[in-house]
């Protein structure tokens, strides 16, 4: 994988990197101690190259093997969510890089569930947790027992607002990791199609659709209509109306089959998880595209569900749930995009920028079916 796309040509580029590597390695050398602010406004001071992370949620390991070309190195504990929430995942950087086998869990992703004990025995440097998980009173009583034993804490936000934070907090990985210019070219790679949409948004016709972004459909339970935030703000985004924007929290809540008819929106749009774990509707990593829409297909024949305008045209679609939970949320903003907006597709290609991530970008390739559609 070619992480800074860059060519190097025979003696003259060796010459240069020569002469241009002592004033950078002078520099990032006397970046230590560092001081930096995170997501939440702490300002938090790291006193040298961290060499043993903890991970408050193991989904972060996916924004390190973004920048990084051996993330699970730099491991020292991490939480398990990742690996029992999406395994394919797990076991894609397992079998690239059998360490993460070894790599002690130090709780479940949630925030009540770190085991201190576990963190103080591995001697870590630095933990890196969640917004999400940081924003809750034992998510506070995390950082400062961390902080009391000597281990920095930074959080990183690629959850609440992602299309403002994600850009933002890979540059803040890179000056921690001393990957600046692998973390700049990727919030630029980020920046650049969020720009698209916007200016396409922009000028796009009205009237604007209305959506239903419904977390993980079930007959049984019924839906929950995700706010305005997270991957709600996709739909706004894109030049949507939200169903949920006016009556529910930010983050949205559960809503009736009546609320939904009465609302009857336009597009409907389901997050779900590979195997179904939450749901009959599978998709993520490691799930076949055809199991992805036939899931799709059957999820959306639910009672609640089947009646509504989208379902009956065939305006219906899915989305990995976990694109709220790692900065590779840009890909759900550009599916989104062309869901909302048709006329966006072309100009606007969320397969040709998962194919450059892994091509320029990704530690481990990702595959499977990330976004489907029954609309042919």
């Amino acid at each position: 994988m070619n992480l800074s796309n860059l060519t190097r040509r025979g003696f003259l580029a060796s010459a240069s990197l020569t002469i241009a590597g002592a004033p950078y390695l002078a520099k990032a050398q006397s970046r230590w101690p560092l001081t930096v602010t995170d997501a939440i406004g702490r300002s938090v001071t790291i006193a040298k190259k961290p060499t043993a992370i903890i991970l408050g949620t193991g989904f972060n390991l996916v924004a390190l093997s973004l920048i990084h070309p051996d993330p699970v190195s730099l491991l020292a504990g991490w939480a398990s969510d990742m690996k029992t929430d999406n395994p394919f995942i797990y076991d894609a950087f397992r079998k690239k890089f059998p360490a993460l086998e070894t790599v002690p869990l130090v709780g479940n992703g949630e925030a009540d569930g770190m085991s201190f004990e576990a963190a103080l025995s591995l001697r870590a440097d630095l933990a890196i947790m969640g917004m999400w998980q940081a924003d809750s009173e034992p998510g506070i009583r995390a950082i400062g027992y961390l902080e009391s034993v000597g281990v920095p804490v930074i959080v990183v936000d690629f959850n609440r607002d992602p299309l403002k934070t994600t850009p933002r907090d890979m540059r803040l990985l890179g000056r921690v990791l001393e990957r600046d210019q692998q973390a700049e070219e990727f919030a630029r790679f980020f920046e650049t199609r969020l720009d698209r949409i916007k200016a396409k948004a922009s000028v796009a016709s009205e009237p604007r659709p209305l959506v239903l972004m419904d977390a993980f459909p079930s007959e049984t339970r019924g839906s929950w209509a995700i706010g305005r935030t997270g991957l709600g703000e996709l739909i706004t985004l894109a030049g949507g109306r939200n169903v949920a924007e006016n009556n529910l929290p930010p983050q949205g809540g559960p809503v009736t089959a009546e609320y939904l008819i009465a609302a009857d929106p336009d597009v409907y749009i389901a997050t779900g998880s590979p195997g179904g774990v939450y749901t009959s509707f599978s998709i993520g990593p490691g799930v076949d595209p055809a199991e992805a829409r036939r899931s799709l297909g059957t999820a959306v024949r639910a009672a609640n569900l089947a009646p509504l305008k989208a379902i009956r045209e065939g305006n219906v679609h899915g989305l990995w749930n976990f694109f709220n939970a790692v900065p590779l949320n840009i890909l759900a903003a550009e599916a989104v995009a062309t869901w909302v907006r048709p006329e966006f597709s072309g100009d606007v290609d969320p397969a040709g920028s998962l194919a450059e991530i892994n091509e320029r970008f990704a530690a481990v390739p990702f595959e499977g079916a990330y976004w489907t559609s029954l609309r042919s």
